[in-house]
């Protein structure tokens, strides 16, 4: 013991003292030898083992140290701030230090004074090693120091390289069991490190971490228990929408139990809060858009309809002229712009949710939102293209269930004639979403007679040119559909439909056997399924030599090396396509079909 003792009375009275008199006296020296005096008192310290809470005069060490922070130099106050840390200060010394690195971080041009040095590692060791209760302050000021170094990328890069991610969930760990006395500093320090996180989800490589760290289900558990702090949603919101458009990441998040219930809490307690708003529903689009499991989930929650149609009837009436006496305390109006985003993203989970089968007939049936779903047709003007997509788009999946409670069935042709707005609209989405619907509606006698009527059928038959498969499938689906009333077939004919199927056939039939047999379907209701005389010969003679080479297995799968993609489109071709082509194969053959239809009259 003494001979430990005799050595570190050495090191201290023949080096460690004369460094510290330097940096005493040095106040009038130049801040690169004061940083150097720094560095070398910190190498000998370290070398004799003396850093930590194992030198005796330590104090005396921080005495010297805190008299040179009232210098000012940023440089300097790192080395500084380094040195404490090493020695492991704690209590108000380690707050004052912390404070000190703050104000540092905070001046842009400092940042590359925390690149080459082990400030970042020494915080993330606190960040580990302090409790919330005894150090909250200083966890703070520590982790505001963060926040501000992630808006640079290359220390961004540095904290996911340092393990951050996992410092950060051992620390929400804590947060989350802090006692209610210690809420507030619980939720600044959430703020700031949700700030951290929502930056390290732009990058790439942080996804996994976010996923394997189980931070996303952590972060649903602050929403809960700081479901008030709008700073603290907004971040966690910002977090979510980012990382829910990946696969692995929205799968972490479907299996977080009840997110959905949670998520529309939210929706309904900061109703008013836009951003936020956007935030949670993009995420909750997300969630539903490919899996079917989410969808039902989300709408047997309880209130889920509730609180979306709430949402949905505030964001339509935002064009309505504000009260003249604005309430103390009432959210500002709503901007139009802000209005429609809200629309677009809360109407893209109804079109998404409604993809289930227990899901899209109780949805149908609500009368409330197939009021407002019309309303947003009828009222909204150019510009809104993408909202009146989305609407189109739940009414296309609703309309799909034909149950006698549905309120579509009830309103359907006011909902045809509001879909000839979008289908003479600039945007080829909204012409595709309007054929779609006018392809379930036409199911219906009244529909096709005001498409008829309405000379619908030769806009439909255009499209037919459009070079694109879903729009051509649409396009057939109406046809095939109008062409089980005698007098529109003749209409058709005169527009020179069967031509233009013929030409489809031949330009997709090949690599899309679902449109294929669609095609052949509407050629065949187009001819009656008889020998109604309404074909060209050479229309009839193409038809006959592409359904022998469609029908033929070997040239018709032929076609491509990938095993899955070979297998799918096996099952179309045997499905969708077979049947419906050699029924018409079979009818081509045996009918004389060859008539120029010059003298019919248009009915």
């Amino acid at each position: 013991g003494n001979k430990e003792e005799d050595a570190e009375s050495l090191m201290w009275n023949n080096v460690i003292v004369p460094l510290l008199q330097k940096l005493e006296s040095g106040s009038e020296g130049s801040v690169d030898r004061l940083c150097d005096l720094c560095d070398r008192l910190h190498g000998t310290l370290a070398e004799a083992d003396m850093l930590g809470r194992r030198c005796k005069k330590r104090s005396g060490i921080l005495r010297t140290l805190f008299r040179l922070i009232d210098l000012n130099y940023a440089q300097l106050n790192m080395h500084i701030a380094q040195l404490c840390l090493a020695l492991c200060v704690s209590g108000n010394n380690l707050l004052n230090i912390c404070k000190l690195i703050f104000q540092i971080s905070r001046t842009e041009s400092n940042d590359i004074l925390f690149q080459n040095n082990s400030v970042i590692d020494s915080l993330l060791r606190m960040l580990s090693n302090e409790h919330v209760s005894a150090s909250g302050e200083a966890i703070l000021y520590c982790v505001g120091t963060l926040k501000f170094l992630s808006g640079n990328t290359e220390i961004l890069r540095i904290l996911l390289d340092k393990n951050f991610i996992c410092v950060a969930q051992k620390l929400i760990q804590k947060l989350c069991i802090v006692e209610e006395t210690n809420l507030p500093i619980a939720g600044h320090i959430l703020v700031q490190l949700t700030t951290i996180l929502r930056n390290l989800a732009d990058l790439s490589d942080s996804r996994p971490l976010f996923v394997s760290f189980s931070i996303l289900p952590a972060l649903c558990q602050v929403l809960q228990q700081h479901c008030e702090d709008q700073d603290v949603c907004m971040n966690i919101s910002r977090i979510y929408s980012k990382l829910s458009s990946y696969s692995e990441c929205r799968l972490a998040l479907a299996q977080t139990p009840d997110c959905y219930q949670l998520f529309l809490e939210l929706l309904s307690k900061h109703h008013q809060k836009q951003d936020l708003i956007v935030r949670l529903l993009f995420t909750l689009g997300n969630l539903t858009a490919k899996s079917d499991e989410p969808r039902l989930e989300l709408f047997q929650c309880d209130g889920c309809m509730r609180t979306l149609l709430r949402l949905y009837d505030i964001y339509q009436r935002k064009d309505e002229p504000p009260h003249t006496v604005v309430q103390k305390g009432a959210s500002p109006p709503v901007r139009p712009q802000v209005a429609d985003d809200v629309l677009v993203k809360l109407v893209r989970v109804l079109a998404n949710m409604c993809i289930h089968p227990a899901v899209g007939p109780p949805v149908a049936a609500d009368t409330a939102c197939i009021r407002l779903l019309m309303e947003t047709l009828g009222e909204h003007k150019e510009g809104s293209e993408e909202l009146l997509v989305n609407v189109a788009a739940v009414i296309n999946n609703l309309s799909f269930y034909q149950k006698e409670t549905s309120a579509i069935k009830h309103n359907q042709l006011h909902i045809a004639k509001l879909m000839l707005k979008l289908l003479l609209s600039s945007s080829t989405g909204a012409m595709l979403e309007a054929v779609r619907v006018y392809g379930n509606l036409s199911h219906y006698e009244d529909v096709r007679n005001f498409i008829m009527r309405n000379k619908v059928h030769q806009f439909v038959v255009t499209l037919l040119d459009s070079k694109s498969n879903e729009m051509c499938f649409a396009a057939c689906g109406v046809l095939t559909n109008l062409a089980l009333d005698p007098p529109s077939r003749v209409c058709l004919m005169v527009e020179g439909a069967s031509a233009k199927l013929v030409d489809c056939l031949r330009d997709f039939g090949l690599g899309d056997w679902q449109l294929a047999g669609q095609i052949c379907q509407a050629v065949w209701n187009l001819t009656g399924g008889s020998s109604e005389k309404v074909l060209y010969t050479e229309e009839r003679e193409s038809l006959l030599e592409m359904l022998a080479a469609y029908l033929d297995e070997e040239e018709a799968l032929n076609w491509t090396d990938n095993k899955d993609l070979r297998d799918f489109h096996r099952a179309c071709w045997e499905l969708e396509f077979l049947p419906v082509a050699q029924k018409l194969m079979k009818m081509l053959q045996s009918a004389d079909l060859t008539l120029c239809i010059a003298g019919c009259k248009v009915l």
